[in-house]
């Protein structure tokens, strides 16, 4: 607690600073197999020097300072240099992106409890964050996933997986790192946008104790949350209009005033489907909110360059357009001025 305490200034700048001018955070932290799962459904070669090639693409992409304020990384990748052999840190660091890490070690199903898992990664995460951030990094991220079903997600899993992520939100701030806390309420299912609501106020509520218990200073984290979605696989249809009432209701209730920025994953939603709903969340309230409104999106930036590069030097410079573009989406989503007229522009 004392190291937090001597860190309170830095880590408010560097939470306000993830928020500030309408940017938001790419999230290029896909763990090895994940990447490999991606490039094989692609026909990209699933080796180490493709998945650096890769995330070069996205680092050196000029302009994406204007629109991203920080990256997510992966251990592989903070570690990795461009083909001239800079380090990606320096690269980000001299565009003036700060330097993410995710830091959990993945989620693990619990024995005898089909369909709930618990986010590994606790033992010796104090090490890892001071190597971190003697690298560099500025922040971290920690994962909880929590599926919905018809007993699903159990008090029990809720609350092991709440205490985990404060736990590692403390121990972020004590090495000076600002913590991105990401529970998940997946989108997988045929429940309700009410249920997913409900579950969803079930998990913040129990983070948010966690956090308090553990001394966590709300001032200097990101939360990161599930919009408030329908299953991909209901029968009711909802509207863009009760989506957003949704979330905002949600929010409101459960998340303290204290906390700086609400960064939203994508969770699944197309990248169109995720701009458009980022820019309703900006626009509903007739009153300004509390949080500053932004993204972490990972697929939903990544993808459409992904399968315009495929691997290939000569598609660099045109997956770094659609790359930007949907940086660009988001950056004005986050202001409220997106439209369906910069889908068509695409370039």
């Amino acid at each position: 607690m004392g190291d937090r305490i001597m860190n309170t200034q830095a880590l408010i700048d560097t939470a306000q600073a993830l928020v500030a001018d309408h940017k938001g955070l790419l999230a290029m932290d896909e763990s090895t197999p994940t990447c490999n799962r991606r490039f094989a459904a692609l026909g990209i070669p699933q080796t180490e020097d493709a998945r650096r090639a890769w995330r070069e693409l996205i680092i050196v992409t000029r302009g994406l300072n204007e629109c991203i304020s920080g990256v997510i990384l992966y251990d592989e990748t903070i570690r990795q240099h461009t083909q001239e052999g800079t380090s990606f840190l320096n690269v980000l660091i001299e565009s003036g992106i700060l330097a993410g890490i995710k830091v959990d070690m993945g989620a693990k199903e619990v024995p005898e409890h089909p369909g709930e898992k618990i986010t590994a990664g606790l033992d010796g995460l104090s090490e890892r964050l001071a190597e971190y951030a003697q690298m560099g990094a500025r922040f971290a991220k920690w994962r909880a996933v929590f599926a919905i079903g018809e007993a699903l997600p159990g008090h029990p899993c809720i609350e092991a997986n709440a205490h985990a992520l404060a736990c590692y939100a403390a121990l972020c701030q004590d090495a000076g790192l600002v913590p991105v806390v990401e529970p998940e309420v997946l989108m997988t299912g045929t429940h309700t946008l009410a249920r997913c609501q409900e579950v969803t106020v079930q998990v913040l509520t129990s983070v948010f104790h966690h956090l308090q218990e553990q001394e966590v200073m709300l001032e200097g984290i990101i939360l990161k949350p599930n919009m408030v979605l329908p299953g991909l696989n209901c029968a009711e249809h909802s509207t863009a209009d009760a989506v957003t009432d949704a979330t905002i209701a949600c929010l409101l209730q459960v998340v303290p005033v204290t906390v700086p920025g609400i960064a939203f994953l994508s969770g699944g939603q197309s990248p169109q489907m995720a701009s458009s709903r980022l820019n309703a969340l900006n626009t509903v309230s007739k009153t300004p909110l509390p949080w500053a409104l932004t993204f972490s999106f990972a697929r939903a930036i990544q993808q459409p360059a992904l399968e315009i590069w495929h691997g290939e030097n000569v598609n660099v410079e045109a997956a770094q357009a659609a790359l930007l573009h949907r940086a660009r989406c988001n950056h004005a989503a986050r202001r409220g001025a997106y439209t369906d007229a910069m889908e068509q522009s695409n370039p």
